[in-house]
This record gives structure tokens, C-alpha cells and sequence, in this order.
């Protein structure tokens, strides 16, 4: 696999680390590439000891996390998370976003996540706690995280 170009600045995964079910993964992908990993989270997670990889842990503030990963998303930087909220706002800054399934955020598909979760939120408010919950997370899912992260990665290195 080629290096990056000396002159491309690192590429960066901010993991949105909290309900984050392929942590595991993005290290063997960043070791992989090169890339430098931040786990943030408000409260510590046991990371690989490694010189890519930081724990980044914020206050308990409200979106405290989210607002750490949006302040540090850039053109080099691959964003994980699910929340359509941070991922909009990583994309204006010109991240690249990934769900933990694999399925990217993206301009085209960006304003569509957010109306549908509002409307989501305001049918949840109506039934009173009754609602399920996202389904199982499968072996499907994170081959498919696998393949979309390396597909990003190698998009960047170019």
C-alpha cells in the first residue's frame, strides 16, 4: 500500500465514543493507514496503547463531546458516530462521517437524516415510552463499517 504524500497532512478518526460498537475496527484500520485516532467520550474508555491513538475525555456537559469532535473535524477527518446532529455539523466542516454500519453522511443525504428524525422525535414524544430501539447490531453491519472506513481512507490518501 502506497505511503500518503509527505506534503497531505495526517488523516484524523474523531470517534464519537460513547454508544460506539466498532472502536476495535477504526484501531486496525488507522494502524493500517497511518491515521491518528481520538476516542472521545465523557467519561474514560481503555484504549490500545499507541502513539495514534488519544482518549479524549470532556466535561459531562451537555453535548460536550459532540461539540469537542465538531470543533476538530476538518477536510482530514473521518467523523464516527450516529448522531445526525454532530454529523451535520462535521460535514459543513468538511469531514467525512460514517455510522457505525457504514452507511456515510453526506450533503445529498444530510438534510433528509435531520427532518426525519425530528419527526421521529415528535412521534416518540406522542406515545407515551413506548418505542423500540435501533435494531441489533449484526456481523453485516460491521463488515460493512470495515469496508466504508477503508473505502474513506483510501479516498484520502489520494
Amino acid at each position: 500500500m502506497p505511503s500518503p504524500s509527505p506534503t497531505a497532512a495526517p488523516v484524523t478518526i474523531l470517534v464519537d465514543a460513547d454508544a460506539c460498537p466498532v472502536k476495535e475496527e477504526i484501531y486496525r484500520v488507522a494502524e493500517r493507514f497511518g491515521a491518528q485516532v481520538r476516542v472521545v467520550s465523557n467519561s474514560p474508555f481503555r484504549v490500545p496503547v499507541s502513539a495514534r491513538v488519544k482518549r479524549v475525555v470532556v466535561s459531562d456537559g451537555f453535548d460536550a463531546a459532540d461539540d469537542w469532535i465538531a470543533e476538530h473535524a476538518d477536510a482530514r477527518s473521518v467523523v464516527i458516530t450516529a448522531d445526525i446532529l454532530l454529523a451535520e455539523r462535521c460535514l459543513k466542516a468538511g469531514a467525512r462521517v460514517l455510522k457505525h454500519d457504514g452507511r456515510a453522511f453526506d450533503a445529498a443525504s444530510i438534510g433528509s437524516a435531520v427532518a426525519t428524525r425530528a419527526i421521529m422525535e415528535d412521534l416518540r414524544a406522542g406515545m407515551d415510552g413506548a418505542h423500540g430501539g435501533p435494531p441489533p447490531f449484526s456481523k453485516a453491519d460491521r463488515s460493512n463499517f470495515l469496508q466504508a472506513l477503508d473505502r474513506v481512507m483510501v479516498e484520502l490518501r489520494r
